[in-house]
């Protein structure tokens, strides 16, 4: 029998858990204080409402429409004789390459919880502090067993059911993660000198949106914006498959937006405060998680507590969003191979295992493989695919489908999007999403490749 949600609260919670990853905990705070605090946030915010809200709420539709996962939900709804169900296999290969490193990187959070609650950083200077995590890179058998751990603890869920597993300890994570994040955010205000982290990140600076060029500025809060909400790969559509007629997308869609802005916003009220608090550089970039904030915890009363706290929250952020693309893939493939849930579960997880260890000997074992030139690592050309391929590309199929008369159609989108009871989706904005918002997300991907390649 197919899975279902009990409750629209766990829609919403299991759908912003997908959204909600490591790229709004440390990424998000990182460019906002980069490219000058409010000014940013403000472009940020725009960017969510006029790009990530409609194709939310397309990938929401094709998914309650057609009932299935992105496998099947375009030979459903497709006109006779197109050829639409063709981007299932890209779909999937998206889901699946987003595994193949973002397994790793939960593996992360797993051994630094570890790591915090033993006391491993206890009397570590900074660079001591870095050695850890150059430790931690440099030895494939630890980095592997954790990533495993990530594999089998998450499809384990997923084993459970939908109901009982998936939705329901998401549903706990969920809320968990969202106490902690209110109680780490005050512990960081409540930090002295925490009022210069706060007017770095929230006030406007002209000097950092001008240094950095206004188009430069526009450009990252369009990209972040369109990307923090995982779209264009089905692993939202599936859980639009799950719901019923009762409410209408568009406020489902925007409560799920919601959270995963509320998130990232709370997250640079932690960082920004405790570094400049402890005089720690908040721009360091990926070292901001692994190395910069455990020397902050490490300086800070109780710090053991909070730093294992933290890292809790970490990991319930990037579970969330694990669980649910592994709720993605074994749809899918329970669609496509006619198969039980449990058995496809079963194949998955030596797959996934095998398919992600060339991230982990990336950084080790095979660190000498530069697959995008300079120093970039296995994990660099996996994300490539990824956020400047899949994602864009996924995002524009949606977009097509939904508003050509060659696709779904608009009518046929419309209608579903409306049906039931909350906030209408507006018919005026056809031209916009017909004509206009392809062609910034064929700008988002264009400009992707200009800054990888020729910047």
């Amino acid at each position: 029998m197919r899975g279902q949600f009990s409750s629209r609260l766990g829609f919403i919670l299991v759908s912003a858990g997908c959204a909600i990853g490591l790229g709004n905990v440390w990424r998000f705070p990182y460019i906002t204080g980069k490219y000058g605090g409010a000014m940013f946030v403000l472009f940020y915010l725009v960017f969510l409402a006029i790009l990530g809200l409609p194709i939310m709420v397309c990938e929401f539709a094709v998914g309650r429409g057609s009932h299935m996962s992105v496998a099947g939900s375009f030979d459903a709804l497709e006109p006779k004789g197109t050829k639409w169900h063709w981007y299932k296999y890209g779909a999937i290969a998206g889901n699946m390459l987003l595994m193949m490193f973002y397994t790793t990187i939960s593996g992360w959070m797993l051994y630094y919880v570890y790591k915090m609650i033993a006391g491993g950083f206890d009397g570590l200077n900074a660079e001591g502090v870095g050695n850890v995590f150059g430790a931690l890179l440099s030895d494939p058998l630890t980095m592997a067993l954790y990533m495993m751990a990530v594999v089998v603890i998450c499809f384990g869920i997923c084993y459970l059911g939908f109901q009982k597993g998936v939705e329901r300890i998401t549903k706990v994570m969920m809320i968990c993660l969202l106490v902690l994040l209110v109680v780490l955010a005050v512990n960081s205000v409540l930090l002295p000198g925490a009022e210069k982290g706060l007017a770095y990140y929230l006030l406007p600076n002209w000097q950092h949106f001008i240094a950095n060029g206004p188009q430069e500025v526009i450009f990252a809060a369009m990209g972040q914006a369109f990307f923090t909400l995982s779209l264009g790969i089905g692993a939202l559509a599936i859980f639009g498959s799950y719901i019923g007629k009762e409410k209408r997308l568009t406020g489902e869609a925007i409560w799920v937006i919601i959270l995963d802005t509320f998130v990232a916003l709370m997250s640079g009220l932690i960082i920004f405060p405790a570094c400049f608090s402890y005089g720690v550089d908040p721009g360091s970039g990926p070292n901001l998680l692994f190395v910069s904030l455990p020397n902050v915890f490490n300086h800070m009363p109780g710090g053991r507590i909070w730093g294992a706290l933290f890292f809790i929250f970490m990991v319930f952020a990037s579970f969330s969003t694990v669980i649910a693309v592994f709720e993605n893939l074994t749809t899918c493939f329970s669609e496509l191979l006619g198969a039980d849930r449990k058995k496809v579960i079963r194949w998955l997880i030596p797959i996934v295992i095998i398919l992600s260890l060339p991230c982990v000997f990336g950084f080790n074992i095979w660190s000498g493989i530069h697959p995008l030139g300079g120093e970039s690592m296995i994990l660099d050309l996996e994300d490539f695919f990824v956020s400047n391929n899949l994602l864009p590309l996924g995002s524009l199929v949606y977009l097509v489908f939904c508003t050509s008369r060659y696709g779904w159609g608009w009518n046929n989108f419309i209608t579903e999007a409306n049906t039931g009871k909350g906030i209408l989706f507006p018919k005026w904005i056809r031209f916009y999403m017909t004509w206009l918002l392809p062609l910034i997300v064929l700008y988002i991907f264009a400009t992707g490749y200009y800054g990888m390649f020729f910047k």
